[in-house]
């Protein structure tokens, strides 16, 4: 038999708080008289049966959840990439700079053998009395050619059009100027072109103000003579003196088919 001391260590080993035994236990502690009296049966009280119509409760929209939106990868990735691009596209913006559309009016001339490209300084065609195409006369009469050119066409001006998406920059200008006068050298060739002024010299035979006075080899124009324009000349007459001395140097050039 357990005594009441060893009973309890029993119990709250078993963790049980409340219990009750069946017959009353020797060396027990007396039971309290409240805990052995018979529980009362419990009545469940009838709930007045009550008939009511049947209403029909509105019903309302059912309160939406927020939608929470998680990132996917693929628009993290490509929100990440905006700022990146966006950098490449100023760094390219500032990189490449917007080159306008050279300006400038050339006119074609023949004299004798020769092929005459000129500047026109105002961009309008030569008269009989302008000083310019006058030092232009003095110079064909020097070098042996015909002093009364024959005008080739009309002036090629620069850019083509004024508005438009056609491409106006140096390269097609050079196309352009080139293309003018190898249609020209099929119709007749020539045994020197005469490029007078720094667009003839730039955009005909692809040289600078560098190149004055010599010969330039132009692929598919043959040899050409890079001058001056007239306007320089007669603002800076100490060069005429270059102009003669290379005049003379190339002069049998084209006097050998006179």
């Amino acid at each position: 038999m357990l005594i009441e001391s060893r009973r309890r260590a029993f119990l709250n080993a078993m963790q049980v708080v409340h219990w009750l035994p069946r017959t009353e236990l020797p060396f027990a502690a007396p039971s309290r008289p409240e805990l052995l009296l018979p529980l009362e049966p419990l009545v469940e009280e009838a709930l007045p049966a009550v008939v009511a119509a049947p209403v029909t409760a509105p019903v309302g929209k059912p309160a939406e959840r927020p939608k929470i939106e998680i990132p996917r990868p693929s628009v993290l990735a490509k929100a990440a990439s905006k700022p990146v691009e966006a950098e490449k596209a100023a760094e390219v913006a500032v990189k490449r700079v917007v080159v306008p559309p050279p300006r400038f009016a050339l006119q074609l001339l023949r004299a004798g053998s020769c092929l005459v490209l000129v500047e026109l300084a105002t961009g309008e065609p030569f008269q009989s009395r302008d000083p310019s195409y006058l030092l232009l006369k003095d110079m064909l009469r020097a070098a042996g050619l015909p002093d009364s050119p024959q005008i080739i066409g009309e002036p090629v001006r620069w850019p083509l059009l004024v508005r438009g998406n056609l491409d106006q920059g140096p390269e097609a200008a050079r196309d352009f100027v080139q293309g003018f006068i190898l249609a020209r050298l099929e119709e007749a060739p020539c045994t020197c072109l005469w490029l007078v002024g720094l667009p003839a010299v730039r955009f005909a035979g692809e040289a600078d103000e560098q190149a004055y006075y010599r010969e330039l080899p132009v692929e598919g124009l043959g040899t050409a003579w890079a001058l001056p324009g007239l306007e320089l000349l007669m603002d800076e007459p100490n060069r005429k003196a270059d102009v003669w001395q290379a005049m003379r140097r190339l002069m049998a050039r084209w006097k050998t088919t006179q």
